[in-house]
């Protein structure tokens, strides 16, 4: 599985943007897709994860309420709209793939990056 992230960028405080996440080398048929994020000088945090096939989400605390993520499986596409974004949402967003339910998340895409100005 290869992913490829999209969407970064720089914006003020409240704004909105919307990432991608694109699976391709094959239809995706893992369990599901997760966004982290990566802040400077600080450690890789788990912000949202959607199951494939339900569509099941998790999200942390420090994102719930503000952001949403979503799949399109005929895209084979995972998105994260972040509405209300603040200056410590600035991070190197990076999506990842967790095969089975069993596993930790194994396949990386590049991160992109969004900076958020107070």
């Amino acid at each position: 599985v290869q992913l490829q992230a999209s969407g970064g960028g720089s914006v003020q405080a409240g704004d909105s943007l919307r990432l991608s996440c694109a699976a391709s080398g094959r239809t995706f048929s893992g369990y599901a897709i997760g966004w982290f994020r990566q802040a400077p000088g600080k450690g890789r945090e788990f912000v949202a994860s959607i199951s494939w096939s339900q569509g099941d989400t998790t999200y942390s605390d420090s994102v719930k309420g503000r952001f949403t993520i979503s799949r399109d499986v005929t895209k084979n596409t995972v998105y994260l709209r972040m509405n209300s974004l603040k200056p410590k949402d600035t991070a190197i967003y990076s999506c990842a793939a967790q095969i089975s339910a069993t596993t930790a998340y194994n396949y990386w895409g590049q991160g992109t990056e969004v900076t958020v100005s107070s």
